[in-house]
């Protein structure tokens, strides 16, 4: 074996071990955020903002923030809705201002913080502070927002296009068991809150701030092992809207790409929407207790990791897209059950965590690998920006939509149920895109199976 042959060799070990390195501070990412999204967005700020708001309400069962009229049942809803139009204006300019100065760990840095920050500060929501929750849920589901624009963008220079699949579905693993751990930690706490001299108020403002303090500290461990590439000199970047329009631009030269985006977006409005509201769901319309939902969402959690890693295997079999076709057909059926579901029934409430636990993970990880196939090198954050508007709770159209139904019929039946729409029309614009023929356009390598 010749000497050239013996450095190539080493250099490639090098590189994979370096990839794995970074790999598994990719990983603790998603380790460390996805404790907000679980305990505070899924289980306890829902209701929880929801009876704060109701202690603020009229006669009439209103809010007005800012002036406003807003029934008191809708208001996390479109808080929801909310935090995505500023979450518009700061992720373009973010995924940008990373492509092009090649410095994506300080901005991840202070975006995960400041939401970190905002969590942490939910300890002092209390009384009739809904305004302040409002605020903080902002704040905080903004800042999500950018720092996981920031974090996919690290995908495709982390693992190869063969790689991808299984790191993608490794990081949501991850993330899906932080989850759980600590949703065992705060179910604890809730449930024995009298053990720990606390009223249940406090237990719930506590397991909120806890989720802040989890997210900042574990975020050192990506800061630590991910690296910053050298970008090519580029013009500055745009500002909110203005960048956003850039990037769409851009994408019309990539018009598979738009139109997977444009799948993605539909239908995982559906996704984070289903994730924020079965809470407010299962409380306000079935009537069960908050350690029930615990109990479900924990459900979800668990069946979440295994979800992700066998969506993951069958994608390695099928193809990223075939699979997550038919993830969108057990959404639909799952979410129509739903609709049936009895009153006062905690059984068949954790049937339907089952099945939406089985499906939430590999959704989630086979868009996020399939789309890193479709972005041009050197575009990857400016394109997750986009990605991104519909990702993590950030949804705006689903919450809207579910508050809108609920306040014009009074039922979170119909409000659940309306959900149905975004799988449907999301199945249909994918089964559209020619995923290969957008691999090739974004002057990507086409792995084996997509």
């Amino acid at each position: 074996m010749g000497s050239d042959t013996v450095r190539a060799e080493r250099t490639a070990d090098e590189e994979a071990a370096g990839r794995r390195r970074e790999q598994r501070g990719w990983y603790a990412y998603d380790w460390a955020c996805s404790v907000y999204s679980t305990s505070v967005l899924t289980v306890f700020l829902g209701p929880y903002l929801t009876e704060i708001a109701k202690a603020a309400a009229d006669a009439d069962g209103y809010v007005h923030p800012l002036g406003v009229p807003v029934s008191a049942g809708s208001f996390f809803a479109y808080t929801v809705s909310a935090s995505v139009l500023v979450s518009i204006f700061v992720m373009p300019l973010a995924g940008a201002a990373a492509d092009r100065s090649g410095r994506k760990k300080p901005l991840l840095a202070a975006a995960a913080y400041l939401g970190a920050g905002a969590t942490a500060g939910m300890f002092f929501l209390d009384g009739d502070r809904y305004l302040l929750g409002g605020f903080l849920l902002i704040v905080a589901n903004a800042s999500l927002a950018v720092s996981m624009v920031l974090y996919n963008s690290y995908l495709p220079q982390i693992a190869t296009p063969e790689e991808r699949d299984a790191v993608s579905s490794r990081g949501w693993a991850f993330g899906y068991a932080s989850g759980a751990l600590v949703l065992v930690a705060n179910l604890v706490l809730f449930l024995a809150h009298d053990t720990f001299g606390v009223s249940e108020a406090t237990a719930v403002r506590i397991c909120l701030a806890s989720a802040g303090v989890w997210w900042g500290a574990f975020t050192l461990v990506p800061l630590r092992r991910l690296r910053d590439r050298k970008a090519p000199p580029s013009e500055t970047a745009g500002r909110g809207l203005r960048q956003l329009a850039s990037t769409v631009r851009d994408m019309r030269r990539h018009p598979h790409t738009l139109a997977f985006l444009l799948a993605y977006l539909v239908y995982n409005d559906g996704v984070q929407t289903v994730i924020s509201q079965a809470s407010v769901y299962g409380s306000e319309e079935l009537g069960l207790g908050q350690s029930t939902l615990i109990v479900a969402v924990l459900l979800v959690q668990l069946l979440a990791v295994a979800g992700a890693l066998g969506m993951g295997r069958l994608a390695r079999t099928y193809g990223a897209k075939r699979t997550i076709l038919g993830s969108l057909v057990a959404w639909t059926v799952t979410i129509g059950a739903g609709y049936f579901l009895p009153s006062g029934a905690p059984v068949w409430f954790f049937v339907l965590a089952a099945g939406i636990g089985l499906v939430l993970g590999g959704t989630q990880a086979l868009s996020r690998s399939l789309f890193s196939h479709l972005v041009p090198a050197g575009k990857e954050a400016e394109y997750f920006s986009a990605y991104e508007i519909s990702d993590r709770g950030m949804a705006w159209l689903g919450p809207l939509v579910f508050g809108l139904t609920f306040q014009l019929t009074g039922s979170y039946r119909d409000a659940i149920i309306s959900l149905v729409a975004f799988f449907v029309i999301g199945f249909v614009l994918l089964a559209r895109v020619p995923v290969r023929r957008a691999v090739r356009d974004a002057g990507n390598l086409v792995p084996d199976r997509i």
